[in-house]
């Protein structure tokens, strides 16, 4: 059937494989903390969103525990319908004081939050602006509305301008990353806030990398830079700094209202699993409690920014514990990804279309239980590596 003359075609996964490069899909056989398990040997983990290391406290698990023992391990249908638990409706109060805003909502993923959230607001002839590195989400969500999209370029507040003039006749939404999930840059918001008012336009900050890592505590990029009130729509994720797995819209009520009524992926998908969803509250909870792990992220982010710089290697724009060290082609990303595993480093490799050809990249990332022996035992290891791959 010619339909399925592309799956027979792609051979680009099994090219990788066979020449023992391919670093996708890689079984870790213990929990996602500073170091893991993975194919038999003990390695330092920096290729995880496990920002605060809270994926393993034992009062996450444990409200994880509580939570299965009562309500059971799912909810057998959506939020719309029989699927909103009590739990559900305490953590949306809970995220809605976190990040500032007056009501929020879950979704069953991060993902989902993005989808839901564009697809629902941006009619026809609305338009969403997007810097053209905001996350995969924010782009799917575009193109399930059936509004107009522009995309401007990376941090470029001058392309922005020029976007929203040429939208002047349309209502429109600028979209944007608050921390890039590749390059580790930070969103210019207050610029973004100021040229949304100037034209007119809704602001709507993805927070993923954000929360848990921006901000006061970790209440996000928005409140990082004193923009809350300015920014409509605050969107987030559970899979990161948060523990576990869902999403959050967080804007003020009539708008969570409407979302809530008419967001197809809200009322055509499973509710988020009880366990899941107080495993979550559990961790806003400690992360509000253990201040210092907010501190030691950001300590560690400095020593191993200073260690890589002081190394040679290129770090792009980073400014948070996303830190990429850029290499450029992708088969030595590729090999440099599997040396360093061999060495006792687990990182992630970063090709097109992530990135721009030729920018491929390792996508290093700290959490705050990292050790100061940890990430010098790394980043020995990732020198040995980048010296002889070539790329420093």
């Amino acid at each position: 059937m010619a339909l399925l003359d592309k799956v027979h075609q792609f051979q680009t996964a099994r090219q990788l494989m066979a020449a023992g490069l391919y670093n996708y899909f890689r079984p870790i056989e213990t929990a996602q903390e500073n170091t893991v398990r993975y194919n038999g040997r003990e390695v330092v983990m920096l290729g995880s969103n496990n920002y605060l290391g809270l994926t393993n406290h034992p009062k996450v698990k444990e409200a994880a525990k509580d939570a299965l023992e009562k309500y059971g391990s799912g909810c057998a249908g959506s939020r719309f319908l029989n699927g909103t638990l009590d739990v559900h409706v305490e953590l949306e109060r809970k995220l809605a004081a976190l990040v500032g805003k007056e009501s929020a909502l879950v979704f069953s993923t991060g993902f989902f939050a993005n989808l839901g959230t564009i697809s629902t607001l941006i009619g026809r002839n609305d338009t969403a602006i997007v810097d053209r590195t905001d996350h995969a989400s924010i782009i799917d969500g575009c193109r399930m509305s059936f509004g107009n999209v522009r995309k401007y370029k990376h941090q470029d507040m001058e392309h922005l301008e020029y976007c929203l003039e040429m939208e002047r006749d349309n209502d429109k939404m600028v979209i944007v990353d608050g921390v890039f999930s590749m390059e580790g840059d930070v969103a210019r918001v207050p610029e973004i806030v100021a040229l949304a008012r100037k034209h007119n336009a809704v602001v709507m900050v993805d927070d993923a990398h954000g929360v848990g890592v921006m901000g006061e505590n970790g209440r996000g990029t928005c409140n990082h830079f004193g923009v809350t009130d300015d920014v409509h729509l605050i969107v987030g994720t559970f899979s990161k700094s948060l523990a576990s797995v869902g999403g959050f819209v967080a804007s003020d009520e009539d708008t969570i209202h409407y979302i809530q009524h008419l967001a197809r992926v809200m009322i055509f998908s499973a509710s988020p699993p009880p366990a899941s969803v107080a495993s979550v509250s559990a961790a806003i909870d400690v992360m509000l409690e253990e201040d210092w792990r907010h501190e030691a992220l950001w300590r560690n982010t400095r020593i191993m920014m200073e260690r890589l710089q002081d190394a040679g290697f290129d770090t792009g724009p980073s400014e948070t514990p996303i830190i990429p060290v850029v290499v450029g082609g992708d088969e030595d990303t590729y090999r440099m990804c599997v040396r360093c595993w061999e060495e006792g480093v687990f990182v992630n490799p970063i090709v097109s279309p992530a990135v721009e050809p030729g920018n491929a990249l390792l996508r290093l990332s700290l959490m705050a239980t990292h050790t100061e022996d940890e990430i010098h035992k790394a980043m020995d290891i990732l020198v040995k590596v980048g010296r002889e791959v070539g790329v420093i």
